[in-house]
């Protein structure tokens, strides 16, 4: 991914919040009806509840987080599920580790 598109996903303390839940998933969300947490990923609409803002902004930082190869999503039964990408965050890091 292209540096810049990697800096403007990190460069969001929301998005940085997020990756960090998205690490450990049980810890810091709920059990869900549809979907593990750790297999399919968390709720678009747990982790928008869980930072207090809109479902649409929700979506743009997880736009962002996705561009950037940070995050994968997956949509099932209507609802849009949300992990980390540990490939593209490890070459994240190394792209960091570069400055």
């Amino acid at each position: 991914m292209a540096p810049d598109v990697t800096f403007r996903a990190l460069a969001n303390g929301k998005r940085l919040q997020i990756l960090a839940w998205l690490r450990e998933p049980r810890r810091h969300f709920p059990p869900q009806a549809d979907g593990d947490l750790v297999r399919d990923g968390v709720c678009g609409i747990s982790i928008a509840e869980k930072l207090g803002i809109s479902a649409p902004t929700l979506s743009e930082h997880m736009r962002v987080l996705t561009t950037a190869g940070l995050v994968k999503a997956k949509r099932a039964k209507g609802w849009t599920f949300y992990k980390r990408d540990e490939v593209g965050l490890k070459a994240a890091k190394q792209l960091i580790g570069r400055l």
